[in-house]
């Protein structure tokens, strides 16, 4: 599959604080990633850098095979949907919409009517005087709306109650489907949005310390529970990301890939195996790297 996003080295830095890292990374087009991360780790620097909305400081980003700083024509094709709010508050929402229309050369108007409908916005609004919940839903109609072949959602639920997400989502999935494109989603609610997720990417302390296809990484997480002394020995080779102890029983996270005569091993030796969610896995992952 082709490359839509190419950052090599990329680096950015606020004063001592090293936002992102000699990041490298290639996205493929038509695939939605999962960006992950802490509070501080960079997803939204590295967003920002894509989008060029921020200078980096050093390395390339080439959308499409196009270095993207100063390109209107590789700007086109990315839309950023942020958690921050827009500057535009004194416009009426219907003008905001107008404007996006001018800036993304893909818009659909048919398709922005249809979710102005679906989740009820007020278009006759100012931008300032929506709720918040309903200034994040204008900002999700932008970038759905925008068929942008690179869309970025930046934390795209702030203010929105769960049945309004679960829509979002659907929706999401559902225009996906007919409309192939890159998308990004960045957001705290992993277990939500776990299954949208085609390939995860999860940053540390502005480095990309993992990038991989959700289903491989799920078939290697493991809870394996049972006596600590049975099961430590049959996981050499495994990455340990999580223990607890309830007694004599130990609940033990791993990243591995057992073989067939390791799996009946285990069940001969009465450990029970369960899948880790990717939330967990994600929070195990960084607990780890971070202490």
């Amino acid at each position: 599959m082709a490359v839509a996003i190419r950052c090599e080295n990329l680096s950015k830095s606020y004063g001592k604080v090293e936002a992102v890292k000699s990041v490298n990374l290639a996205l493929e087009e038509d695939k939605i990633y999962g960006l992950l991360g802490r509070n501080g780790a960079g997803k939204s620097t590295l967003a920002n850098l894509i989008a060029s909305q921020i200078i980096r400081d050093s390395g390339s980003i080439n959308i499409f095979n196009e270095e993207v700083f100063e390109n209107t024509k590789a700007l086109e094709n990315i839309c950023l949907v942020k958690e921050k709010e827009l500057p535009m508050e004194e416009m009426r929402v219907k003008k905001i919409f107008e404007i996006a229309g001018i800036l993304y050369k893909g818009w659909d108007e048919n398709y922005k009517e249809f979710l102005v409908k679906e989740f009820n916005l007020d278009v006759k609004k100012k931008y300032k005087n929506l709720s918040r919940g309903n200034k994040s839903i204008a900002q999700l109609i932008i970038g759905l709306s925008s068929r942008a072949k690179i869309t970025i959602f930046d934390e795209p639920s702030l203010g929105l109650d769960a049945a309004v997400r679960e829509k979002f989502y659907n929706i999401l999935l559902k225009d996906y489907e007919e409309n192939k494109r890159t998308i990004i989603l960045s957001t705290h609610l992993i277990d939500e949005v776990s299954n949208l997720f085609e390939e995860v990417i999860i940053m540390n302390k502005g480095e990309v310390i993992l990038k991989e296809e959700v289903t491989t990484l799920l078939e290697k997480a493991h809870f394996l529970r049972g006596r600590e002394e049975i099961i430590l020995p049959l996981i050499k080779d495994k990455e340990l990301v999580y223990k607890d102890e309830f007694g004599a029983t130990a609940i033990i996270g791993i990243i591995g890939v057992f073989k067939k005569e390791e799996l009946k091993e285990l069940k001969d030796k009465n450990v029970e195996i369960s899948p880790i969610p990717l939330q967990k896995l994600f929070i195990y992952i960084t607990e780890k790297l971070n202490g």
